[in-house]
């Protein structure tokens, strides 16, 4: 059973579309639709209902489509959309986010970057998704001193740092065999923790070359030499920055996919993009983000391969044939670029 999570904004548009997608790939799965974020909080006050949580334990996978948008985005509210996505990620063990940058050949002239830049990027972001300075402890405020301070914690353990880095190499080991890690390590404690540890995990893969990598530079790498890349495996924080950087190397944050994983099969599947209100309930969104990241559902979580590169190759036909929407240049709305993809399965 997959539940789905349409959540806010534009989620029900996107999420809809991948389920019309794998309807025609996959017609036997069967479907729960739950509320979450923001929707869930007008229905409610929980931003996870115990109902939403219970069907998402039981299910075997999980599709996402958005969380989040103005109505309630007071940083000093006591309950806030996001809570429920930190929440269900917890609950569900997923500690790895993997998001696959690979720029499709149709959309390397949306990139912002010269097309010799882009051209053969291909690679795999690894990003931990537990631990670090979102869930870090002590947090909050103090005042005491007459001065308003802030302050926040980053904090992991070997055992966090052990399992993604884990995950990355054998990641590596089914592509081009290098891991890069990247680290704050000449200035923060925990990165020099994950630094020391991901070379003893390396060092029991010896078919995988890593290399250490501090964030900035790779930042900058990432804008100049995206091919050397194969493997990136990184902190909640780091990964987060570093992936919304990426996303520009193939011109639009509506194509990139992404899974949440942990040591089962089970799995969270959401496009990067946000919730995007401005133009919710206008039948624009770009739904490709979300119907690969079914793809990777069908892969990851449902041992079917074969259903999800069908679906990948339908979506990079679709792209190359010219089906692009409103944000990619062309004139597509979510439907019919929705339909256009089923047309490239047949």
């Amino acid at each position: 059973m997959i539940v789905l999570l349409p959540g806010d904004g534009i989620g029900a548009e996107v999420v809809g579309a991948a389920r019309r997608v794998l309807d025609a790939v996959a017609p036997d799965l069967a479907y729960e639709t739950h509320a979450i974020g923001g929707a869930a909080i007008d229905e409610g006050g929980d931003p996870l209902p115990p109902r939403t949580l219970e069907a998402c334990l039981g299910a075997d996978a999980v599709i996402l489509g958005a969380v989040g948008g103005p109505k309630w985005s007071d940083p000093r509210a006591a309950v806030r959309p996001e809570q429920g996505l930190l929440r269900l990620r917890s609950a569900l063990g997923v500690y790895a986010n993997l998001r696959p940058v690979r720029v499709i050949e149709a959309l390397a002239a949306r990139s912002p970057l010269r097309p010799e830049r882009v051209a053969g990027v291909d690679f795999l972001v690894v990003r931990e998704l537990t631990g670090g300075i979102y869930f870090g402890s002590p947090r909050g405020r103090d005042t005491e001193s007459g001065e308003v301070r802030a302050f926040d914690t980053m904090s992991y353990s070997r055992t966090e740092i052990a399992r993604v880095v884990e995950l990355a190499c054998r990641f590596a080991e089914g592509r081009r065999r290098k891991v890069t890690s990247v680290d704050k390590a000449n200035v923060l404690e925990s990165s020099r923790l994950w630094r020391e540890t991901a070379e003893e995990v390396c060092a029991e893969h010896p078919e995988v070359t890593l290399e250490h990598q501090l964030v900035d530079s790779c930042a900058m790498r990432l804008l100049t030499h995206a091919r050397e890349f194969d493997v990136i495996v990184t902190s909640n924080l780091f990964g987060d920055i570093l992936t919304d950087e990426a996303a520009a190397l193939t011109g639009s944050l509506g194509v990139l996919p992404s899974a949440s994983v942990g040591d089962g099969t089970r799995g969270l599947y959401e496009p990067i993009h946000g919730s995007a209100p401005d133009i919710a309930g206008k039948g624009i969104a770009n739904p490709v983000g979300t119907i690969a990241s079914a793809a990777l559902m069908l892969r990851h979580s449902l041992d079917r391969p074969d259903a999800a590169a069908a679906i990948e190759a339908a979506i990079e036909r679709a792209l190359g044939a010219g089906a692009l929407t409103t944000e990619l240049g062309g004139d597509l709305g979510t439907e019919a670029m929705t339909d256009r993809i089923l047309d490239a399965l047949a």
